[in-house]
Formats: C-alpha cells, structure tokens, sequence
C-alpha cells in the first residue's frame, strides 16, 4: 500500500468523524449556550441545569441521526472495501 492510499484513507476517516460528531456537538453548544442565558437571566447557578438538557437534546439528536450515521458509515466502508479490492 502506498503512502498517499493511506493519507486519503485517513483522511476519509477524519471527515467521517467530522461528520458524525459535529451535528452532536452543535446541538450541545446551542442548548448549552440557551441554558447558560437562561441561568444567567434568573441567577440560578446550578450546575446539573445545564447538564441534564444537554444531554437530553445529545442523545435525542443521536437517536434522531441514526439513519444518517449508518449511511455516511456505510458509505465510507464501501470506500474502504473498493481500494481493497484494487490493491490486488
């Protein structure tokens, strides 16, 4: 395998992650971002207020995601399974 085959190989699996994690960590940022303005409005310091929502809003993102997560994985396999494939 050559050196360039395995830096787009990386690469791929970089924008993979890329892809996967940043629809997760923009709905953290916002629901973070109203819960921290809504703490600050009323003076409530509590921390578990900012904790629970986010990461209510995480896991239902994740769970609505899914369809598309297996979609990019797959996709990126298929990659993976065709440069195999012409390695021989």
């Amino acid at each position: 395998m050559e050196p360039h085959m395995v830096m787009d190989i990386a690469r791929g699996a970089v924008l993979v992650m890329f892809k996967l994690a940043m629809p997760l960590l923009l709905v953290a940022l916002i629901v973070g971002l109203f819960i921290s303005l809504f703490q600050a409005l009323t003076q409530i310091q509590e921390q578990t207020i900012s904790f629970v929502p986010k990461l209510i809003a995480v896991f239902v993102t994740l769970a609505l995601m899914m369809p598309y997560a297996g979609k990019v994985m797959s996709v990126f396999t298929e990659e993976i399974m065709s440069t195999i494939v012409r390695l021989k």
